[in-house]
């Protein structure tokens, strides 16, 4: 299976274009858009409340809840599929899981601002395994110390992205709007909650 790490200084991050076939990322995208339980959330940005851009769901092996943004999510038990996508990216990236924050991009209009996935809840240098289905979406790293750094690529359909070590203390992440037409795109960030 064809990985490529990519160019980040202080980071671990493994990009896999064709962890999944497409014949099989169809499949699961299409069961997971219709059995997964979307929510949508209302975030506080800036002291004023609004809906957050995209819909969200929380599967976990454990019945530990996840908190980000201001957010407590509980998670739902996880699914057959989810169990299986869960096994096999652990057998790919030597990380062990046992929760799926899930989320559902309807349209170039839903997106996900900057930020590092850095709460205590996944320990000091947390592994996140973030698998894309569905519609291709631009993918944003910014560095911390110099936001002028950036690395720009490309999620598509049945990739894998594994971030790792030090990678959230010195780098953002963010899924930005598009004014193109794209549809709809799941992403399952397995991580682990200690």
């Amino acid at each position: 299976m064809k990985q490529h790490l990519l160019p980040l200084e202080n980071a671990s991050v493994y990009y896999i274009p064709s962890f999944l076939s497409e014949e099989t990322a169809n499949k699961y995208f299409q069961e997971l858009l219709t059995t997964i339980q979307w929510e949508q959330q209302d975030v506080k940005v800036f002291g004023k409340i609004h809906p957050q851009p995209r819909l969200t769901a929380l599967y976990g092996t454990s019945e530990r809840s996840y908190r980000y943004a201001g957010l407590t999510l509980q998670p739902h038990p996880m699914t057959e599929a989810l169990q299986t996508l869960q096994q096999k990216i652990e057998a790919c990236s030597q990380h062990q899981f046992n929760s799926v924050l899930l989320n559902l991009y309807r349209d170039g209009q839903d997106s996900n601002g900057w930020h590092s996935d850095d709460e205590s809840s996944l320990g000091k240098n947390p592994a996140i395994a973030s698998l894309s289905l569905g519609a291709t979406r631009k993918f944003y790293f910014r560095e911390r110390k110099n936001t002028k750094n950036t690395y720009k690529m490309e999620l598509t359909h049945g990739s894998l992205l594994i971030m790792s070590g030090a990678t959230q203390h010195h780098w953002h992440h963010q899924i930005p709007k598009t004014k193109k037409n794209v549809g709809k795109r799941i992403n399952l960030t397995f991580r682990y909650l200690i």
